[in-house]
């Protein structure tokens, strides 16, 4: 009878477990669409089943032990002097020694190969976009280019992205959970990030860090497009007829959520310089002759 259900309970756990893991699909960080979020989705997945290896035996036991020792079962062996057995203290040391050394090699392997500041593939030209979180709407600028966008970040896929990113508020996380890697912007600050949409299509952005009212709101859709529809893109962009300047820049960084998309046709050369040194008291208004000089000081 404790032989039936010890089965029927470790059945019962491969059963859910399957009916979890069917449901994958469905979970954005598990349906990765580059290399950092394939590369991620492995540790998720390999650090679970690592777990499982002492979670599922710990489960089977907790019923089988109680079943098998209950006082009704007259053929379970009854040793009331028994303290110490040379099996079991091997099995409880050694399997999760063996699991903390595989994941801490896991760990260790992969912390260095998925660095955001380390470029996916330095031979490759790197597709450059500034970031600035806001109260509650990213904006993202184009140095190449010379045009911004409120809450729409579009790029051409199978082609290197690198990000460079600050804050004009609190803290925030920057996230592409089907690209991989979220990362702090912080007001004074840069940080860096690398991504790379293997295929086209539109994923989910969003902020990860509680930023205030807004923040259920602070989301944007990132767009992986071919070169040719990146290429109109930019060319749509350019016939809007608002730039990006100091002046609006000030009115634009002002609390606001559920901000549609927005397109600027021009933005000033040093604006993201000019964000970022905001915090600094040596700040000048970009696109003068002073403002080269601050993003001088900014590349410090």
């Amino acid at each position: 009878m404790a032989k039936k259900l010890s089965f029927a309970c470790a059945l019962l756990t491969l059963v859910c477990a399957a009916a979890l893991l069917s449901g994958c699909s469905e979970l954005v960080l598990l349906s990765p669409k580059g290399p950092i979020g394939e590369a991620e989705r492995f540790l998720i997945l390999a650090a679970f089943v690592l777990m499982l290896l002492v979670v599922v035996p710990v489960i089977i036991m907790s019923v089988w032990f109680p079943l098998k020792y209950r006082a009704s079962n007259t053929r379970a062996a009854y040793e009331p002097e028994w303290s110490h057995s040379n099996k079991i203290e091997a099995v409880m040391w050694c399997i999760p020694l063996v699991i903390v050394l595989a994941l801490s090699v896991l760990v260790w392997r992969y912390t260095h190969r998925l660095d955001p500041y380390k470029p996916i593939d330095p031979a490759a030209e790197q597709f450059r976009v500034d970031v600035v979180s806001l109260d509650w709407k990213w904006l993202f600028i184009y140095p190449k280019q010379g045009i911004a966008v409120v809450n729409e970040l579009v790029f051409p896929a199978q082609t290197p992205l690198s990000f460079q990113l600050t804050s004009d508020t609190v803290m925030t996380s920057f996230f592409i959970p089907q690209l991989g890697s979220q990362i702090y912007a912080m007001a004074g600050m840069r940080t860096r990030l690398h991504l790379l949409a293997d295929t086209p299509g539109v994923y989910a952005g969003q902020n990860q860090q509680f930023s205030g009212a807004g923040y259920p709101t602070m989301s944007f859709a990132a767009k992986a497009v071919t070169p040719e529809a990146f290429d109109a893109w930019v060319a749509q962009v350019k016939r809007s007829p608002q730039t990006l300047d100091a002046a609006r820049f000030e009115a634009l960084r002002k609390p606001s959520s559920g901000d549609p998309v927005t397109y600027f046709s021009s933005v000033s050369p040093d604006m993201f310089e000019y964000i970022l040194n905001l915090y600094s008291p040596l700040d000048k208004v970009p696109g003068g002759g002073h403002g080269q000089g601050h993003a001088m000081h900014g590349q410090q």
